[in-house]
């Protein structure tokens, strides 16, 4: 029997061997192939994604987006040198501590215009609004005097909603660039109607909240700075459906954009906004920008929740480049920080939306050629300059000087007591306002025998004591820096580009047809709409030279 049997054990060995080894290559094989077919899912899903991506930033029709586009008017790369080294300081930070806008910049733009190296504001926000270069004063007008569409009339027309926000006048140059065209800047009286929507167009903004209230009330009106007796504000209420409201406590009852009856125009003051220095201290009066900030983008975001379109706004920190014209520093840093408070509130606001937001910033030239050190005549250089000077201002030397103005006015004799003049001034401008207490009788005799020029006296003694040096009172053709939160199309804007690119970009990322806009413009639009007049062959070009 065994030997019957003998032979049979290994094989019957073999035969269970044999089916363990099939069930291991079986195994090995499957993972093997899940493996690679995991890995290849993961390969197209990243394909897929990069082409989704790829079609909704270029080729395919835009899904629902938001575009921010912020304004730092004046602005160069030494104001953030400045404003960082200024907050430091009188915040006890640490030297790697840096602003918000630090954090997101970009790349840099160049500024000319057409007809000079060195732009003014409405050239410069004529290459944002329009994408094209023009001469120094145009307000969305070509070279050859031809209307040029804006990014925000075509977006209005393409289904958004649109915003203008600014500390200045909102028909100054840069938002009047937006929703006008005239032939120079100074036009503002034309610019306040079309902003309204008496332009061939018709209405293109639905949200507007700054100053320059005087532009919009007719001349019979105390604090009207209009040429006619037109009323803008019955126009816009009356004709286009507007709501209005021209003090503080209008723009409470927003409730923070929660209760904004678009369209609506918010006119705080009745020229400028103050600058942040002292506007803080009469923050029941005026709106800060980023107040303004916040509320425009709430209500519009609420105005657009049920739209398959979102919003395009502009929002100008007009007040830097009127620092830079006065060569104020003090009030210069508190502006730039007052932008970089504006500017993380619109990140706090895209990262809580639910719609796709872009936020781009830059400047539309650098005002004053600001430099953070100064060599005084007969001295060698000093390789420092001092933030305290500019912390111990308490008021811009604006606001001091109106205030001599006013002093005068109420005693005339102020003028022929120059003694007890030049006291008053150190007390209560010198000492009192700018913190300063070495004031030199040759500065102050200064200010007493010309009272005119205070603002520009009174700014020299405190960049002198910081050791802040200015090259001008005019603007520069440095380059100016772009900020940006990142999104579809910003990678365009990387590096050095000029300022139409930044133009380009607006209109690329909203997806809208401003060349059918130019069109259309100048099927309809006058010469005489554009402000000029008849004989356009003797138009007086030169006066555009000067502006701010």
């Amino acid at each position: 029997m065994a030997s019957e049997q003998t032979p049979l054990i290994p094989n019957d060995a073999d035969d269970r061997k044999q089916p363990v080894r099939s069930r291991g290559i079986r195994e090995v094989g499957l993972f093997i192939w899940a493996l690679l077919a995991t890995a290849g899912v993961i390969v197209l899903a990243v394909y897929l994604q990069h082409e989704n991506q790829i079609s909704h930033g270029h080729d395919s029709p835009a899904p629902k987006r938001n575009l921010v586009f912020m304004v730092s008017d004046g602005m160069g790369p030494a104001s953030l040198s400045l404003t960082r080294s200024f907050r430091q300081h009188i915040e006890g930070l640490p030297v790697g501590d840096t602003l918000t806008l630090d954090k997101h910049f970009w790349g840099t733009s160049r500024t000319r215009s057409s007809s000079s190296l060195v732009t003014d504001s409405a050239a410069g926000a004529t290459a944002f609004a329009c994408g094209k270069k023009s001469y120094n004063g145009a307000i969305s007008v070509l070279p050859n005097y031809q209307p040029c569409g804006t990014v925000m009339e075509a977006a209005k027309k393409a289904g958004y909603m649109t915003g203008l926000v600014a500390t200045t006048l909102v028909t100054d140059a840069t938002p009047a660039t937006f929703a006008s065209h005239v032939l120079l800047r100074q036009m503002e009286d034309q610019i306040a109607m079309q902003e309204v929507g008496e332009g061939v167009l018709g209405r293109s903004v639905d949200l507007i909240l700054g100053g320059g209230r005087c532009s919009f009330l007719p001349n019979s009106t105390e604090g009207s700075c209009r040429g006619d007796d037109v009323d803008v504000t019955k126009i816009a209420q009356e004709k286009h459906g507007w709501s209005y409201t021209d003090n503080r406590a209008g723009f409470d009852a927003f409730k923070h954009g929660e209760k904004v009856d678009l369209p609506a125009l918010g006119l705080f003051a009745a020229t400028d906004i103050p600058f942040e220095l002292d506007r803080r201290n009469m923050s029941d009066t005026y709106p800060s920008l980023s107040e303004m900030a916040t509320t425009a983008l709430r209500a519009l975001e609420k105005a657009t929740a049920k739209s398959d379109k979102g919003f395009f706004i502009m929002i100008e920190a007009s007040r830097i480049d009127h620092a830079g014209h006065i060569n104020d520093p003090a009030a210069q840093v508190h502006e730039v920080l007052e932008y970089d408070k504006a500017f993380r509130a619109v990140l706090e606001f895209i990262k809580n939306t639910d719609t796709e937001t872009v936020l781009v910033a830059t400047s539309d030239h650098e005002t004053g050629g600001l430099a953070t050190a100064i060599q005084e005549p007969g001295h060698l250089p000093v390789y420092n300059w001092y933030p305290q000077a500019l912390a111990q201002s308490s008021a811009s030397c604006e606001y001091l000087s109106a205030r001599l103005s006013k002093h005068i006015a109420s005693d005339p004799s102020a003028l022929t007591s120059k003694d007890k003049l030049k006291s008053w001034i150190d007390a209560e401008l010198v000492k009192s306002g700018l913190g300063i207490k070495d004031a030199t009788d040759a500065e102050l005799d200064l200010v007493v025998e010309n009272p005119e020029a205070a603002t520009q006296l009174l700014a020299a003694m405190i960049s002198l004591r910081a050791h802040i040096g200015w090259s001008t009172h005019g603007h520069t053709a440095v380059d100016v820096n772009i900020y940006s939160s990142g999104g579809h199309g910003t990678d365009k804007l990387r590096g050095n580009v000029e300022n139409t690119d930044v133009g380009a970009f607006l209109r690329e990322y909203l997806d809208v047809d401003v060349e059918a806009v130019t069109k259309e413009l100048r099927d309809k639009m006058t010469t005489a709409d554009l402000g000029a007049p008849m004989d356009m062959d003797n138009y007086p070009l030169s006066v555009i030279t000067d502006t701010k």
